[in-house]
């Protein structure tokens, strides 16, 4: 029980580090690109990797670069995080796109749009319902 908890603590660690570094650390003009935040980090129970899930806002191409940007900057952010959590260890950084943030913005757009239809064709008549 006491190894979930130190491995959450590492990976919030690793989430608050991490989005400080992409702030104020990380040059590649490739990651300005797109808005890249972070949206999850997890760490193996060995402390060994750490998946780093970012939602990245901008277009798709800008998207790709940020990524590619992303995974040329691992190198530098383990240095940096090792540095800065005097860690014995620090996780090899795997990035990932978390596209579930752009999803949920595309569904309430489809959402919106059935309920402007809905009130442009208005009330639905008496004696209409479905059963």
């Amino acid at each position: 029980m006491a190894q979930g908890r130190r491995v959450e603590r590492v990976a919030s660690l690793i989430r608050r580090e991490m989005s400080d570094l992409l702030v104020n650390g990380v040059r590649d003009e490739r990651v300005s690109l797109g808005m890249v935040s972070i949206t999850n980090v997890v760490v193996a129970g060995d402390l060994q990797h750490c998946k780093v899930f970012v939602s990245i806002y901008g277009s798709e191409p800008d998207q790709a670069l940020a990524m590619e940007g992303l995974r040329s900057a691992a190198p530098f952010l383990r240095g940096e995080l090792s540095r800065r959590m005097k860690m014995r260890r620090t996780p090899e950084l795997i990035f990932q796109h978390d596209k579930g943030l752009a999803k949920g913005v595309e569904i309430l757009g489809l959402l919106n749009n059935l309920e402007q239809e809905r009130q442009e064709r208005g009330p639905v008549p008496e004696g209409n319902d479905l059963p």
